[in-house]
């Protein structure tokens, strides 16, 4: 037995498969060329460009429109930009405008402030002053009242009847 596997082993007289007198390498190259052949009937290579011409098409459109995309984007981007820029200087123009008129509200109420006090200052001389002119007034009435009766106890006292007859006599005649 082991004289029979040796020989198999070693002898290359295999059988190659063929039909119609074709090995199979031949029917391989053979088949090749019938489906290219049918490849070409059938147009199948400008099948095969078109639909990679139409995908190419596709492809550059996809392209053209980013970028169009793209464009419209950088110019929204320096739209905004500049919207930006506009909004800082017009807040920092508010922001000018407020510290004036927030300065001048000052200023304002400052000098209003001023004047109040000006004019508190003038009232507040001013009712002194009437009551200086009250008070003054009030002495010179109650020295008045004080010199009458004074005036009229002393002449009481210092004056009897006779005198009093010659000043009316006195009276009579420088009329």
């Amino acid at each position: 037995m082991r004289d029979t596997l040796t020989i198999l082993a070693t002898s290359s007289d295999y059988a190659e498969p063929a039909a119609m007198g074709l090995d199979s390498y031949q029917w391989v190259g053979l088949s090749m060329l019938v489906l290219l052949a049918v490849f070409i009937w059938k147009k199948v290579p400008g099948i095969v460009t078109g639909g990679l011409d139409a995908r190419i098409a596709e492809i550059r459109q996809q392209l053209d429109e980013a970028k169009s995309l793209r464009a419209e984007a950088e110019s929204l981007r320096d739209e905004y930009a500049a919207k930006i820029a506009n909004a800082e200087k017009d807040a920092e123009a508010m922001m000018d405008g407020a510290r004036r008129e927030a300065d001048a509200v000052l200023a304002k109420a400052e000098e209003d402030a001023a004047a109040m006090v000006a004019r508190r200052e003038r009232m507040a001389e001013d009712k002194i002053a009437a009551a200086e002119r009250e008070a003054i007034e009030d002495v010179r009435a109650r020295a008045v009242e004080a010199a009458t009766a004074a005036s009229g106890q002393l002449i009481a006292a210092r004056h009897d009847s006779e005198a009093d007859a010659k000043l009316a006599d006195e009276v009579i005649g420088s009329l």
